[in-house]
């Protein structure tokens, strides 16, 4: 070997153990797996998003975001099988109530839906224009919709006498209730309303009555976390928040941009309805009035008890909702860092 190649193969050899010993080095990500509590729709892109941007490697995570399949995100949690969740704060109320024993009772770690987005929609043409309007009425919702086990909190709030319930799977909803089998469908604002439009019904001829503006305090959907990670991995579960909520700012900020990572995620993704529902996600249920008292991703104790009160008794839990043992806000971010809502 003469000299020049002599040095060619130690700068390659020295190149190769630099590379290794870097790789070596650089700390390992913490695997997380998180599931969603729907498909890959407008939402989700608040979970997306901070992975297409970096923002979870940036602190150390791995972060797989999936969608629902079957069992929802306080099963899958319940279960093991996953670290983070999104759910329904009052199902995950109703979870720790009816399973006492449970080995794994998931618990909400940050509020997302400040308030629930639930609501009853009508056609104007079937003359319902307030919640009065609904007694005697045929409801119609999938047994298992926020909006239906809610509805006699929402049913005593206004003086709402007895419904009568129609039981659909999910993608009949709003079919139903244009086709005139049902006067009326509970369900998430977002959803329902997107659909109605998409099954060429116009926006003008939709009676929306939103829980939150017809005194239903209900907080909706909040990050679930195991007790597993939060024993074993406290500083995991802070920084996918932290994340999480610089990906949120960005998100409400510019919700075409948080759809184009949820694009790159599914192909299948629609960007202009997903926008839309987005929009209509952090309209209706993020940048509310109670978010902007409480703080994002905050509640208030007070508030959360009565809810525990109104599930146990609208939901016939077995056993008392056990308020406290629900909520853990010690891993929330900064204040700094939970200032994601836009100035007024």
């Amino acid at each position: 070997m003469n000299k020049r190649s002599f040095l060619q193969t130690a700068i390659a050899v020295a190149s190769l153990t630099a590379s290794a010993w870097s790789i070596a080095a650089a700390p390992a990500l913490t695997p997380l797996k998180f599931q969603l509590d729907w498909r890959f729709e407008g939402p989700a892109a608040f979970f997306v998003h901070p992975g297409a941007k970096g923002y979870y490697q940036e602190r150390g995570l791995d972060v797989t975001v999936e969608a629902a399949s079957g069992a929802g995100a306080i099963q899958r949690v319940a279960s093991g099988t996953h670290d983070l969740g999104f759910a329904d704060l009052a199902a995950l109320m109703e979870f720790h109530a009816n399973n006492p024993d449970a080995p794994i009772k998931p618990v909400a770690v940050m509020v997302i839906y400040n308030t629930t987005p639930a609501s009853v929609m009508a056609l104007k043409k079937s003359g319902i224009k307030t919640a009065a309007d609904l007694t005697g009425k045929k409801l119609g919702a999938p047994v298992f919709d926020a909006g239906r086990r809610t509805f006699p909190i929402f049913a005593q709030a206004n003086n709402v006498g007895a419904v009568q319930w129609t039981t659909m799977d999910p993608p009949l909803r709003e079919t139903m209730l244009v086709r005139g089998d049902v006067d009326a469908v509970t369900g998430f604002t977002f959803t329902s309303l997107l659909n109605l439009e998409a099954r060429g019904v116009k926006r003008e001829d939709i009676v929306v009555l939103p829980y939150a503006t017809h005194g239903v305090k209900l907080y909706g959907n909040v990050i679930i976390a195991s007790p597993k990670l939060i024993a074993e991995k406290p500083e995991a579960l802070k920084a996918f928040l932290e994340a999480f909520a610089k990906g949120a700012k960005e998100a409400i900020a510019q919700p075409a941009a948080a759809i184009a990572s949820l694009k790159a995620k599914d192909g299948l993704v629609n960007t202009d309805v997903e926008t839309r529902r987005l929009q209509l996600t952090i309209e209706t249920a993020i940048d509310t009035p109670g978010a902007r008292e409480e703080g994002f991703g905050q509640l208030r104790l007070p508030r959360l008890q009565l809810m525990a009160e109104q599930v146990a008794k609208a939901y016939g839990t077995k056993n008392p909702v056990p308020a406290n043992a629900v909520w853990n806000g010690s891993f929330l971010p900064s204040a700094a860092a939970l200032d994601v809502l836009p100035k007024k």
